[in-house]
């Protein structure tokens, strides 16, 4: 069984006798429901601010995020919780993953079986060893700042896929967008997992067989890839630079 720090996150804590309806009226997934959840923060247009897990401990939030993000994330939340009873502050606590049989203490990647679990102690585990991006690039699960930014809407990121929105908990910011595109719009862009034959760096643009913008490669891993497509054009003959581009889907 590996589990091993994950240095790239940071870990905050939310407390507050209104620290539940707080969270619920913000973000987009139900943080009432058991388990590790994840959800994200989004403009009132729908856009991508932020994604993170959140943990209920009983008596608090945790909130494990990307750890460049977590500085701009945490003053949002500071500036929505008015005068509402709730503390938010970071904490000094480690992001433990690992693959095989969770401990105790390990809670499963709500965005897809392969990421294996997390956990949250007090002491680091081992070094990191383990292909992460490859797992997630197999498993289509993009990540912020690789891959998520503030044009990305989250339904052609694959949240609903992921585990990361839920429609039926009500209001929160951005939620009237992402539920029009959910019920009333097919969705014409998206991300997808691309085989790649050839140099071709993360941000590359991809060009259709045509000649025409058909989107952009992301997270590379070994010869595969997230992009961002364009489905209309995303057919054979793709390329990013010199880099021969096929859509797995």
């Amino acid at each position: 069984m590996t589990s091993e720090t994950d240095e790239t996150r940071t870990v905050a804590r939310i407390t507050g006798g209104a620290r539940t309806e707080f969270l619920q009226n913000l973000v987009t997934n139900d943080v009432t429901q058991d388990g590790l959840v994840y959800a994200a923060l989004l403009t009132p247009q729908g856009k991508f601010i932020s994604d993170f897990f959140v943990l209920d401990t009983g008596d608090s939030f945790l909130i494990d995020s990307e750890a460049g993000a977590a500085p701009a994330l945490l003053q949002r939340l500071k500036m929505y919780k008015l005068r509402a009873d709730v503390q938010i502050e970071e904490t000094g606590l480690f992001v433990i993953r690992g693959l095989g049989t969770a401990p105790a203490d390990g809670h499963a990647d709500p965005r897809d079986p392969s990421l294996g679990w997390r956990a949250y102690r007090d002491t680091p585990g081992a070094a990191p060893t383990v292909d992460w991006d490859a797992l997630r690039v197999a498993a289509c699960v993009p990540e912020a700042p690789m891959d998520l930014n503030s044009d990305t809407f989250i339904l052609e990121a694959g949240f609903e896929r992921m585990n990361g929105v839920d429609f039926r908990k009500g209001c929160y910011v951005g939620q009237e967008v992402t539920a029009r595109m959910k019920h009333k719009t097919a969705l014409r862009k998206g991300f997808a997992t691309v085989s790649v034959d050839g140099p071709a760096e993360p941000g590359t643009e991809l060009v259709s067989a045509g000649g025409k913008p058909a989107g952009t490669l992301l997270t590379r891993a070994g010869d595969r890839a997230i992009a961002y497509l364009r489905f209309d054009r995303a057919r054979d003959g793709m390329t990013a630079g010199e880099a021969r581009v096929a859509w797995d889907g």
